[in-house]
């Protein structure tokens, strides 16, 4: 089955699609090797790796594309990617859903936000008019080649205008041709099923540790009506605090002497093995 039909699937499926979000291609390894069927990436972590900086619109459409380019060949699961505002007008949407397409991303979302745009629970949004939107969602939708590639519209409305504005945005969205909605930044669990009562197309929440969301359980979330859950901030977290306490503690022991116990640090021979190293091995001796 293609990635796409796969992706598809899992979204139009009665069980909530879990999507954690890899930063690198460590985390995409761990989330596939952990037994999800299905990944994003998104701009968060991939700034974040790429960079060292925020998701604040820094990171270049190359940067970003080659970033998911990577880590897509390398994983077996369906990949949902974010491609931001579009990286320009519907020329620039239509030309980057081409090759998002082309390196093997079964799934996209595009956002309404202004360039340059930020993270969905930042504060300082702004949001473009539906008029200036529409275009870029119809653009995208013309761009893909395989009918089954969803194509997810975002609205950041609600922090900007309020969760109406959002509604009336999101079925917008979807009347004009939208396989998904993601209403980002609804703040309480009330307004969350508001909102997948009211938009015709399925829906996925956006799960961040400290965010403005309330951060419910995969359980939860399906009973209040949404068809995906993203997780796009976990991953880079866990990493950037195991890697500050490692070189908080080489620093003042001048060893990482009883921090490289199992729980905090893969040995040599079991990174080889979570890397694919063996396999690797394994495979070039068909060719010798």
């Amino acid at each position: 089955m293609k990635m796409t039909t796969r992706f598809r699937s899992l979204v139009n499926a009665p069980e909530l699609l879990m999507l954690p979000v890899a930063h690198d291609g460590l985390s995409a390894l761990a989330i596939q090797q952990a037994g999800f069927s299905a990944m994003a990436m998104a701009g968060y972590g991939t700034s974040g790796s790429v960079l060292g900086l925020p998701d604040i619109g820094l990171i270049s459409s190359t940067e970003m594309l080659t970033h998911y380019a990577n880590l897509i060949d390398r994983v077996d699961i369906p990949v949902l990617v974010d491609i931001d505002t579009g990286f320009g007008d519907v020329n620039n949407v239509m030309r980057t859903v081409r090759l998002v397409e082309r390196m093997g991303a079964a799934a996209l979302f595009i956002e309404d936000q202004t360039y340059p745009k930020r993270c969905g629970h930042m504060a300082g949004k702004s949001v473009v008019n539906v008029d200036e939107y529409l275009p870029k969602l119809k653009a995208a939708l013309a761009a893909r080649s395989d009918p089954d590639f969803v194509i997810m519209a975002r609205t950041d409305a609600a922090a900007v205008h309020g969760l109406d504005e959002a509604i009336r945005r999101a079925r917008l969205y979807a009347e004009a041709g939208a396989d998904m909605v993601f209403v980002e930044a609804v703040t309480t669990r009330e307004d969350m099923a508001r909102v997948n009562a009211a938009v015709p197309a399925p829906s996925m929440a956006n799960m961040i540790e400290g965010g403005k969301s309330p951060f419910l359980s995969a359980a939860e979330l399906q009973d209040l009506g949404y068809a995906a859950a993203a997780y796009p901030c976990a991953s880079v977290f866990t990493a950037a605090r195991a890697l500050q306490t490692w070189a908080n503690t080489l620093k003042a022991k001048g060893s990482t002497e009883g921090f490289a116990t199992p729980q905090n640090m893969m040995n040599f021979e079991e990174y080889y093995r979570f890397i694919g190293a063996e396999a690797i091995r394994e495979r070039e001796k068909q060719f010798r």
